[in-house]
Formats: structure tokens, sequence, C-alpha cells
């Protein structure tokens, strides 16, 4: 229609961007005021409405650049991004600091929540710190997995796997017991792959102490929750060559994130979630958590 040859656009149009203002540098000063806007408005977001009933916390890495993020999902099974954090899962005043901003927006800390986290011991404790040490904490199962068969010998994979992956589907009594009957057999021959079972084995059974549905274990027993969303960073800034600074890694999980947050699904086995929200308001009556504090 104006002349030009299909042969020809890889041509004319970079001398057309120059025309109409969209050099590279410039896309590049509007991804950067874009991406802080993004920023600031994650950073502000409030969930005071917000019934949230799990929070998750994970990590993801950049080069030398560690972000921590942590996603929530309320009664009906939707997830909320609630937040970000510059620093690694194991350090204790970047996870406290993260988990105190959630309640300064409205994540109040007068109800008990279930919490799913990977081996972080810093974690762990922040957790205990500014929610209170009465929240149950789930242990991610296929982190665990993957910890205990890194110590193991090729041919003894399998089948340890196969022994912890049928231990989670019983009740936490006897899962317990098998995997400790595990643990003594692995200190024979694997004493480190037995250390990384034993640490932390029993919160690898809070969900099912807390006798939730087997529809519900799937999504509650592991962080992959938000290691999708993270999977998802990683396509967004594919294409990043180089990161100029911390900050800027910052800002695209940010962006990414709220990007990707408009097309989370509800977690699989969210109609059970009610369960879930009766368990933990009897473990708050138990424990001596006043019930008109359990009001979302």
């Amino acid at each position: 229609m104006n002349g030009v040859s299909t042969r020809k656009y890889k041509e004319i149009i970079p001398e057309m961007a120059d025309t109409v203002g969209v050099s590279k540098s410039q896309i590049s000063r509007e991804f950067v005021a874009a991406s802080e806007a993004e920023f600031k408005r994650l950073c502000e977001r409030r969930f005071d409405d917000a019934n949230i009933l799990v929070i998750y916390i994970d990590g993801i890495q950049f080069g030398d650049c560690h972000v921590i993020a942590a996603l929530g999902v309320d009664s009906d099974g939707q997830k909320h991004v609630l937040g970000i954090r510059e620093g690694s899962s194991e350090n204790s005043r970047v996870t406290t600091d993260l988990l105190n901003d959630l309640v300064e927006r409205g994540i109040k800390a007068d109800r008990l929540r279930l919490f799913v986290i990977d081996g972080s011991k810093a974690l762990r404790c922040a957790i205990d710190s500014v929610f209170g040490h009465k929240n149950p904490v789930q242990r991610c199962r296929i982190h665990k997995v993957r910890n205990v068969l890194s110590y193991l010998a090729k041919d003894q994979q399998q089948p340890v796997q196969a022994s912890m992956k049928a231990a989670f589907s019983l009740d936490a009594k006897k899962g317990q017991q098998k995997l400790q009957k595990l643990v003594e057999w692995l200190d024979r021959e694997y004493p480190s792959a037995a250390a990384s079972l034993r640490e932390g084995l029993t919160e690898m059974f809070t969900i099912n102490r807390l006798g939730l549905p087997l529809e519900l274990h799937r999504c509650l027993g592991s962080t992959n929750v938000i290691e999708s969303p993270n999977s998802g960073i990683r396509r967004w800034t594919c294409r990043v060559k180089r990161w100029r600074d911390h900050s800027m890694v910052v800002r695209w999980v940010a962006a990414s994130l709220l990007e990707m947050e408009n097309k989370f699904r509800r977690i699989m086995g969210y109609q059970h979630l009610w369960i879930l929200e009766t368990k933990l308001n009897e473990l708050a009556e138990k424990s001596g958590i006043a019930k008109d504090e359990q009001v979302a």
C-alpha cells in the first residue's frame, strides 16, 4: 500500500521507528518506568478484605541476585501475589521484613494460616517470629525428595522415592513411622541422605495431621503453586542477556508476576478449602486464639 516491498520491510522498519520516537533507548526508558510503576503497585496492594488461608513462600535466582516471593490462596482458591523481597530465603532479616510487610498490608497475624515453604530455617523462624509458632507449616515434599535422592546412588533413587511417596499418602502417624524406618535403613550406607530425610520430618505431614482430603494434598504438599509462576518469570525474562543491577531484577519479577496473576487459575481441590478453614479455626480455638480474631 505504501510502496514498500515485503522483502524490504526489515530495512524500512528501523528508519520508521526512529521517526516516531521508538528507538531502542526510548523503549528501554518506557519499560523501566512501567516496571517501576508495577513494582510500586505490588508494594502498595492491600489485602484487608482477602480471606487468605494459605501462604506459599519460595525463592528464585537471577545470576547473583536472589528474590523471594509470597503467594496467597484465599478461601475460594484464587491466587494472589502478596509481595516480593530482594534477598535469599536463608537470610533471616530479608524473610522477616517480607512477612512484616505482609502484616502491614492487611495479612494480619491475629489468625492462623497454613504456610507452605521449602527447607529454609531462616524462613521457618521468621514465620514463628511474625505470625506466631501456632501456625501450621507444611514443608515442600518435592524439595525434600530431591534433596534425599541427591545423596543416593542411582540404583537406589527410584525405590527410595517410591517409599517416600507411599508414606505421604498415609495418615500422619503411620507415614512418619514408615519414613523413620527408611531413615534407619539409609543410616547404614547413606548417612547424608538419612540426615536430610530426618530433618523437618514432622512438618512433612502437616496436611495429613490436619486431616485434609487427598484432593488438596497435591497443591498443599509442595511449593509448586509458586514455582510455576517462577518458571513463567524465566520465560518472560529469557531474552535478557545482562542484568544491569538488582533493582532491574526486582522490577522485572514484579511486572512478570502481576501480568501472570491475571491468568492464574484456582488451585486444584479448591472446593475442599472450607475444610482447611474449619481445621484452622478449630486449631485456633485449641490454641487459645480468640474466635473474633479469626475474621478475615
